[in-house]
């Protein structure tokens, strides 16, 4: 799939280097125009209507995640791929968001991936003011706050507070809501467990669940060991793993 592109970056050198990669390693990208700042940028993208826009966040006078005041809801017609040197919280926001990222240094081999789930994701529609959203007030916060996860032509936005439990289901995963709703998500679960990381109250009991300790009302020892939710699901706790897991969530419950 053949995709027009726009650069945004205030350092000559990542404009430069990003276009020399992606001219190298992506024949499918064709840039159109590169720019030092967001307000000349807000002009390309206006002037060429392109298919992606490859976005710094860290640049003077306007931050990239400010692309959200200059456009209405239904203007933002082209996808956006984050191009940052952010700190590893920023990174666990960029995937909680669902938002697409390529972290500075850039590598050939993480820039082909992202284009791939780019040439992917493009055939669907829907979610990037959301995802955009989401994302700014994740870094805003500086503590995450909400999940992003895409549902059917869009994407659902849920507040980690009302996650109870994700369940592995091949390679898809069940996400269910303190209200009992259930979602089906086209990832797996080990790609949850990795961005649910920095959040101290998920934790992975078996090789199917992960959890919130939060909705933990019982923890039983007996038949290898099991907790209860309150919606009164019952979880079995890995055998391998049972004495650290119990442990962990002991702590974490009564605080020891």
């Amino acid at each position: 799939m053949n995709l027009n592109a726009i650069i945004i970056d205030d350092e000559k050198m990542a404009q430069n280097l990003l276009y020399a990669m992606l001219q190298d390693n992506c024949p499918d990208i064709k840039v159109l125009e590169r720019c030092n700042d967001l307000s000349s940028g807000i002009t390309a993208i206006n002037k060429h209507k392109p298919d992606v826009v490859f976005l710094d966040i860290e640049m003077p006078e306007h931050s990239g995640l400010e692309i959200l005041t200059f456009f209405k809801e239904e203007e933002l017609f082209f996808d956006i791929v984050f191009v940052t040197a952010y700190s590893e919280f920023a990174v666990d926001a960029f995937k909680l968001s669902a938002a697409d990222y390529l972290l500075k240094p850039i590598n050939s081999e993480n820039l082909i991936k992202a284009i791939k789930r780019l040439q992917k994701r493009k055939e669907k529609t829907g979610g990037q003011t959301q995802v955009l959203s989401t994302l700014k007030n994740n870094l805003d916060a500086q503590s995450i706050k909400k999940i992003a996860i895409t549902v059917g032509q869009g994407v659902k936005l849920i507040e980690l507070c009302e996650l109870v439990y994700m369940k592995a289901d091949r390679s898809y995963t069940e996400v269910v809501l303190k209200n009992n709703q259930l979602f089906i998500v086209s990832k797996n679960l080990g790609q949850f467990e990795e961005a649910l990381e920095p959040c101290s109250n998920f934790i992975r009991i078996n090789k199917s669940y992960i959890v919130n300790l939060d909705f933990i009302t019982e923890i039983n020892k007996s038949d290898g060991g099991f907790i209860m939710l309150d919606n009164k699901h019952e979880i079995a706790i890995s055998l391998e793993k049972r004495d650290a897991i119990m442990k962990l969530i002991e702590q974490k419950i009564y605080k020891v």
